[in-house]
């Protein structure tokens, strides 16, 4: 069983997200009578889901994450909880039909990923099905007009803390939105096509930081190359076009990220990539890549980048080499040279690109 990080806050010291809260209290008051099940999302651990499946023991209840760390850390958090609950991480909400979806959402949200399950709920939904819908924003008008769009009546809830909607589907959409983008990318003269989806990195577009990664990146006739955090899959595509025989591995803790790189993988006809999804870095191959390719997030400080010099280190056979793109380049001046040798950090562009040697 996966488990919680050491650093984690003991479970009766988690709190839970103020959306989802408004969440569970309107359960308590609704008592829907779900039959198929309850489909839900979670900005926390999963917590809605908790009190649902304890509420309704003889449902289904299916709590969905797109990415994969945070769907360990509920696993971990929920522990051998409530036997109806299943804990989800998926490109897409899982198959099948569902009496009641929840969703808790934020202000501050990506607004298309928002749209799309919006959407993705509905179709789940029976006809009869009540969507739970809430932000934390307590005078919300967008989530409410958005919502119109989808279903005829929706129920607003104003309070302090946020805002709760509930709408009920009443008929099959007639007009399905695909919210997925396919666009086409040049990298040493060689024309590549890529795919993104919401939620994924660098949506509608290659980011400008993977440019400056491409044009820094070495690969060599046969490198074996890993290709960490990959989000659509970009950088991994351009490095397996560079030289003859080499091969990428990209891996992503995001299930839309894999899904996307897998697709345009396919669509180049590029047989030697192979794409896993995993939040805790390759599965197998420690000690065997000649490169690491990397384009750490910056949230979580720099937990992220440590774990990603970490797993490059374990990843790479001895004189491997990684390059990493960043614009915070004083922690990779200062922790870097702990993993790797002969460690470089140079500007790019509004970017900087670090590399050393294992």
């Amino acid at each position: 069983m996966t488990r919680l990080p050491d650093d984690f806050p003991e479970p009766a010291e988690i709190t839970v997200r103020p959306q989802e809260q408004l969440l569970i209290d309107a359960l308590d008051g609704l008592d829907p009578r779900p039959s198929l099940g309850i489909l839900c999302t979670s900005q926390g651990l999963a917590q809605f889901g908790v009190v649902a499946a304890r509420q309704f023991p003889s449902v289904k209840v299916q709590c969905h994450w797109l990415d994969l760390y945070r769907a360990d850390l509920a696993r971990a958090y929920v522990g051998d909880g409530p036997e109806n609950l299943a804990i989800v991480c998926s490109a897409a909400f899982p198959a099948g039909r569902a009496d009641l979806a929840v969703l808790p959402l934020s202000a501050q949200g990506e607004a298309e990923l928002t749209r799309e399950l919006l959407q993705e709920a509905h179709e789940r939904l029976i006809v009869g099905g009540l969507l739970m819908a809430s932000t934390d924003n307590p005078h919300d008008r967008w989530l409410h007009d958005e919502l119109r769009t989808l279903f005829a009546t929706v129920t607003r809830r104003p309070c302090m803390a946020g805002t709760v909607y509930l709408a009920r589907k009443t008929a099959p959409l007639t007009r399905r939105r695909n919210f997925a983008c396919e666009f086409p990318f040049r990298d040493a003269g060689r024309l590549i096509h890529a795919r993104t989806r919401p939620g994924v990195f660098s949506h509608r577009k290659v980011d400008p930081g993977a440019r400056q990664l491409m044009a820094a990146m070495q690969i060599n006739p046969g490198d074996r190359v890993l290709d960490m955090g990959c989000g659509s899959g970009v950088v991994g595509l351009a490095a397996a076009f560079r030289a003859e025989g080499t091969s990428v591995l990209a891996v992503d803790s995001h299930a839309r990220a894999v899904e996307c790189a897998a697709w345009a993988a396919r669509r180049n006809g590029l047989t030697s990539v192979a794409v896993e999804h995993s939040a805790t870095g390759p599965r197998e191959g420690a000690a065997s890549f000649d490169v690491v390719l990397a384009n750490p997030p910056y949230y979580a400080g720099f937990r992220i980048a440590r774990f990603f010099m970490e797993t490059a280190h374990a990843a790479l056979r001895p004189g491997g080499r990684v390059y990493v793109v960043t614009k915070r380049p004083a922690w990779y001046v200062a922790e870097m040279p702990q993993w790797f040798h002969e460690v470089v950090v140079e500007p790019s562009k509004e970017y900087w690109v670090a590399r050393g040697l294992r």
